[in-house]
């Protein structure tokens, strides 16, 4: 069972984002505020689970949560401002869109950009520690994933419905015969046998 929280008495939003190391579409972020007394045991990094079982807790943490939000930083922002930088907007983003302010984040990882002044600790691997850093990996995860399996049909033939953007084989021998489309990001090595590919 994954911990409640970090210090009790107080309102802490748990963050995290997914599909950093994706070749193409937003990195997605979420925010959670569970109830201090919420526990469940299947609740853990969301690349630990399964499909169905992300399906099934996404719609019991939305429900149970005191508040949730996503935010997001576009490929646009990604090749503008580097992947990192849009990692922290997209959680910044996601903080600013809850319906309760919080008053101490928990974010996964080693490092973070504030731009709200909310106090907050960065923890590696928190989304295996935290029962709120994990529920907001499901939600992130589970939002991006249908979010490029939607996209897979207006982009067909890079594989999307499954690899969700990540650097699959597939994906890659895809990119190699039909090139880019408008959401791979351009400043990521799309071919390992380049180091940028120029989409214009």
């Amino acid at each position: 069972m994954l911990l409640p929280y970090l210090e009790a008495d107080r309102i802490e939003a748990g963050c995290d984002e997914v599909g950093r190391g994706c070749l193409s579409g937003p990195v997605v972020a979420a925010a959670v505020i569970l109830p201090p007394d919420y526990a469940n045991e299947f609740i853990n990094d969301s690349k630990k689970l399964t499909k169905l079982r992300r399906n099934d807790l996404v719609t019991e943490i939305k429900q149970e949560a005191l508040s949730w939000a996503i935010g997001s930083a576009t490929v646009e922002e990604i090749d503008r401002i580097n992947i990192l930088n849009a990692s922290y907007l997209a959680m910044n983003r996601a903080v600013m869109h809850l319906s309760l302010r919080p008053e101490h984040l928990l974010i996964d990882g080693n490092r973070f950009k504030t731009v709200n002044g909310i106090p907050f600790n960065c923890i590696i691997k928190g989304d295996t520690k935290f029962a709120s850093i994990a529920a907001a990996s499901i939600i992130a995860k589970v939002y991006r994933d249908e979010l490029m399996e939607k996209w897979a049909r207006k982009y067909p033939g890079y594989g999307w419905e499954k690899n969700v953007g990540y650097p699959t084989p597939a994906h890659r021998k895809a990119l190699a015969k039909l090139g880019p489309c408008p959401l791979h990001r351009k400043t990521f090595r799309l071919l390992p046998e380049q180091l940028m590919l120029d989409l214009l």
